[in-house]
């Protein structure tokens, strides 16, 4: 007999009781081994089968549940050849993990420590994204960069271009010793204390019979989590290709610095790079589409970053439509419409910062019904579950928020649902996130844009930075703590800060939120006195005081 993969389409559902109901029925008929309903709004449901059977008795046993079942597509995954996915004794794995960055490593321990042979294919780096090009590289440089222009070190006091590129190879070395260290310590010492997780190096590439290939050998799993990551985008402008451009890890791997950069982008990864190679002499100009910098964060919060950077020497313009890109020599040239006029931009180089293309080219996904968005990164639902039920994603191979920290919480949720059939969702409910500008910009939760569209009875409040102690005593004021909240009931929706160490004070509130704290919570709790957090409860008073009239240690 087959093993099959059934889609249907389920109509009647109105709740998420309903996606239970449906789902129980399903896994009632004899040889369905598992059975996926990705909510009762998606109206439809995927079943993957022992054996062959007819896909009327899913239908009539969703009927007698109270719905309606059609089927959409009967898929073969393989012959009754006694290599069935799922049979003891006939696969290589219960668990094969595919990437060997935090997601991956994430899954395959969890896989471990439940008890499970697990597989880890990884055919680059190993350690992924964060480790090699993005979080612990460009923190150390950019923190060495504000080391530099803190100490008086900028080209504004007329420091030699000498000197500034000895400081360059100076902190590039001092970034590529420490990103080695954690590479050694955090990822290939790890596999030695999980002896059953055995490595296996190369691309893996999936077979229409379910299996996995490797160069020239297969491997079969029970389950299958991929987390390949991601790489940086490169949009098709025209000339963009010709022109070379860099991109975050080609930047911080440069022998020299340029003199100029145009950077095309105004979010996180631009904003970072773009105030790091300014304090380090490159003259920098940002071009972004948008109208303002970062423009999922508040509007108050992108206006103020801009104003800093700008201080700083760095050229900023938004509402700029790129046309196409052309180069003569060492000499880049960006052609743009602002402001309805066509404009031209040289430099000595341009880097793309406009976000992260998937990894799933390659890698087979067709051939075993893994069904991938406009963007083409792999479908999940709230089990990390793709389009076929033995198969997970995790990390930014899938649309979750490319932080490394949702990589590994969703790699590991994934190894575990994917092993104990669904059992818990990926809640990113309270999820904090961090730009490493200086100051920083640290956010959870609704935006106040964001809380209206939801419907609720929106009360917000800034607090500037020159209301906090502990700003005034570093002076430091450059910055804000807005706070959203639900009028109705008190209880805070979102927190925003722009602040020296803003990512230290946001998982205060990320707390707050996740556990449906009001702002009363905030004003009757103590905070330390000369801290930056301190500014919560500051911000949270400001609902109901006039902060300009408070004592010390917030009143």
């Amino acid at each position: 007999m087959a093993k099959q993969i059934i889609e249907l389409d389920i109509r009647g559902m109105t709740c998420s009781s309903c996606t239970i109901h449906v789902k129980k029925s399903l896994l009632s008929v004899p040889d369905v081994e598992n059975a996926d309903v990705p909510g009762w709004q998606s109206g439809k449901a995927t079943v993957v089968t022992k054996n062959e059977i007819k896909a009327e008795n899913l239908s009539n046993a969703v009927g007698n549940a109270g719905y309606q079942a059609l089927v959409r597509s009967v898929k073969i995954l393989e012959t009754s050849s006694g290599s069935e996915i799922g049979t003891r004794g006939n696969y290589d794995f219960d668990l094969l993990v595919i990437g060997g960055g935090s997601g991956g490593f994430a899954a395959a321990i969890k896989g471990d420590e439940l008890g499970h042979r697990v597989g880890m294919i990884n055919g680059g780096t190993i350690g992924g994204t964060c480790v090699n090009v993005g979080c612990v590289p460009s923190k150390t440089l950019i923190r060495a960069a504000e080391a530099w222009h803190t100490a008086g070190h900028h080209p504004f006091n007329g420091v030699k271009t000498t000197q500034l590129a000895l400081e360059w190879l100076a902190v590039r070395g001092q970034k590529d010793a420490l990103v080695s260290e954690l590479r050694q310590k955090k990822y290939v010492d790890i596999l030695d204390a999980y002896p059953n997780i055995t490595p296996v190096e190369g691309y893996a590439v999936f077979t229409q019979d379910g299996s996995v290939r490797v160069s020239d050998k297969t491997y079969r799993a029970r389950r299958y989590v991929i987390a390949a990551g991601a790489q940086p985008r490169i949009l098709p402008i025209p000339g963009l290709a010709d022109a070379q451009p860099l991109t975050s890890t080609t930047l911080m791997d440069l022998d020299v610095l340029p003199k100029s950069l145009i950077i095309l982008g105004g979010r996180a990864v631009a904003l970072e790079l773009a105030q790091m190679v300014a304090r380090l002499g490159v003259k920098v100009l940002i071009l972004q589409r948008s109208s303002r910098l970062v423009p999922e964060h508040e509007p108050e919060i992108g206006r103020a970053i801009q104003g800093y950077l700008e201080q700083e020497g760095i050229t900023i313009l938004t509402g700029v439509q790129v046309e196409r890109v052309s180069r003569n020599g060492e000499t880049r040239t960006v052609h743009a419409r602002l402001m309805g006029q066509s404009r031209a931009y040289e430099a000595e180089q341009i880097m793309v910062a406009l976000g992260r293309h998937p990894n799933t080219a390659g890698l087979g996904l067709d051939q075993v019904g893994v069904n991938l968005d406009e963007d083409g990164a792999i479908i999940v639902n709230e089990y990390q579950q793709t389009s076929n039920p033995i198969i997970y994603a995790s990390g930014d191979v899938t649309p979750n928020p490319d932080y490394v920290y949702v990589a590994a919480a969703s790699g590991a949720l994934a190894a575990s649902n994917a092993l104990n059939e669904n059992q818990k969702p990926l809640d990113l409910s309270a999820l904090p996130g961090v730009i490493f500008t200086d100051p920083q910009i640290a956010t959870v939760g609704l935006t106040e844009a964001q809380a209206k569209r939801q419907g609720y009875q929106v009360k917000a409040k800034i607090l500037p930075l020159e209301y906090v102690p502990r700003a005034l005593a570093a002076r430091d004021v450059r910055g804000l703590i807005k706070m959203v909240t639900d009028e109705t009931s008190g209880r805070i929706l979102g927190v925003h800060v722009l602040a020296a160490e803003a990512g230290e004070v946001i998982q205060t509130a990320t707390l707050a939120i996740k556990f449906g704290l009001k702002v009363s919570d905030l004003t009757d709790t103590l905070f330390p006195y000369l801290t930056q957090v301190e500014g919560l409860k500051l911000a949270a008073l400001s609902f109901t005081k006039d902060v300009e009239k408070l004592s010390c240690c917030a009143g």
